[in-house]
């Protein structure tokens, strides 16, 4: 079969969350939905799951009895190796166009499948998706793979850190700004987040937005300062597998030409895989002086993180990686 091509070989689907799903010949999917009738369907970034046949079944070799839809899957595709699938792959089934938004998934509590085997595919093997066109789909129809373009806009997260914020106490305002900032430079805000100054839970969702969703930027605002609960800067650098400290550099320069405080700013710039991840102080005011700064080069520096631009001697100061 050809590499760009493959066929459904099951649907599963269920009415309830945390039950089997069961199979069907068919299913209407839904744009901006997902599957009619499947629990997991909503107004998200993981509308459809996929798990590839060819997966399942090395994972039946091991001894495993798993039936389709065991892990959670709602279409089993044969023939695609969706390993090869990063985000923003499209899948073309007949009407219906799937856009890939997450690889893996973070298992809170391990399955079934888990506790029997010690082991699960679902979090590093399956893919999932949002519906961009609605339509029927049946078992025996063909999936067509469109990867990537290069020129497809960057995307961007940004998250918020704070206390009083996350409890609900306190009106995010820097986060919103951040989000519009970069809405109008061109990037596709694809996720915001309002979370509390715990180190450990920022850097499971940095992983889990540079790794699983691969988004090319993820801003955060807070938890710079001096104080004690303030580990923005801890938590960025341990997930970091690169440093990009000019970025940071720039915002305390620019910065302190506004106020002699800004000195005492501990944001950091690093790369995670092909992620740039970004500290910005907490505050409105900063948050928008901070952004001009830095905003204009931050493109081109993503786009040789990714592979779709050649470096140039021009304006790359920001960008350079000093060594030692």
């Amino acid at each position: 079969m050809d590499a760009m091509k493959g066929r459904i070989q099951a649907i599963c689907m269920s009415a309830k969350k945390g039950t089997a799903k069961s199979c069907v010949e068919k299913a209407e999917v839904r744009v901006d939905f997902g599957i009619v009738g499947d629990a997991h369907a909503g107004n998200w970034h993981r509308q459809v799951s996929l798990l590839s046949a060819e997966t399942i079944a090395a994972f039946r070799a091991k001894g495993a009895d798993v039936q389709p839809g065991a892990f959670g899957e709602n279409l089993i595709i044969e023939g695609v190796d969706l390993k090869q699938a990063p985000v923003g792959t499209r899948f073309r089934l007949g009407d219906v166009l799937l856009e890939v938004t997450q690889i893996g998934k973070e298992c809170h509590s391990h399955c079934a499948i888990y506790r029997v085997m010690g082991d699960c595919i679902m979090p590093r093997e399956g893919l999932f998706a949002k519906v961009l066109q609605g339509g029927a789909v049946g078992i025996g129809d063909e999936l067509i793979v469109e990867y990537p373009a290069l020129d497809r806009p960057l995307t961007a997260a940004v998250i918020t850190l704070s206390d009083k914020g996350a409890v609900g106490a306190r009106v995010d305002e820097s986060g919103p700004v951040v989000a519009d900032l970069l809405h109008q430079a061109g990037y596709a805000v694809v996720e915001t987040m309002l979370l509390p100054d715990e180190q450990k839970e920022l850097e499971a969702a940095l992983i889990n937005l540079a790794d699983r969703r691969q988004v090319s930027l993820v801003i955060t605002t807070g938890g710079t300062g001096f104080s004690v609960r303030d580990r923005t800067p801890e938590a960025t650098l341990a997930v970091a597998t690169r440093n990009a400290p000019g970025i940071a550099e720039a915002i305390r320069y620019g910065s302190l030409g506004v106020t002699k405080r800004a000195m005492l700013g501990r944001g950091v710039s690093v790369i995670r895989n092909q992620t740039l991840i970004i500290n910005l102080p907490g505050s409105v005011k900063a948050v928008r002086e901070s952004l001009s700064f830095i905003i204009d080069a931050l493109e081109h520096g993503i786009q040789i993180l990714r592979g779709t631009a050649s470096e140039c001697g021009q304006g790359e100061a920001l960008l350079h990686r000093p060594t030692a």
